[in-house]
């Protein structure tokens, strides 16, 4: 199963979208809170080119955020992903 990280903020609706698939599957992950954590937050933008939360890869692969975590399910490629 590939590491599965995900940058977060407590009370953004689509990091609990994305959190949520991820639990429903079975999977654990490692979460980064970015609140009142400029430097995190910084991080996070340098590694993913973007300012928004969340941030999730999958083990190297840069996935996006919420809504294209569940494209790749959509797609049926999820499953596959995390497995590696």
């Amino acid at each position: 199963m590939s590491e599965v990280v995900i940058y977060s903020s407590d009370y953004c609706p689509f990091c609990m979208r994305a959190k949520q698939l991820l639990s429903s599957k079975g999977v654990d992950f490692k979460e980064i809170q970015v609140d009142g954590k400029p430097g995190v937050r910084a991080e996070m933008t340098k590694k993913a080119g973007r300012t928004s939360v969340p941030q999730i890869w999958i083990g190297s692969t840069h996935v996006g955020g919420s809504d294209e975590l569940y494209a790749l399910e959509r797609a049926g490629k999820l499953d596959a992903l995390l497995k590696g």
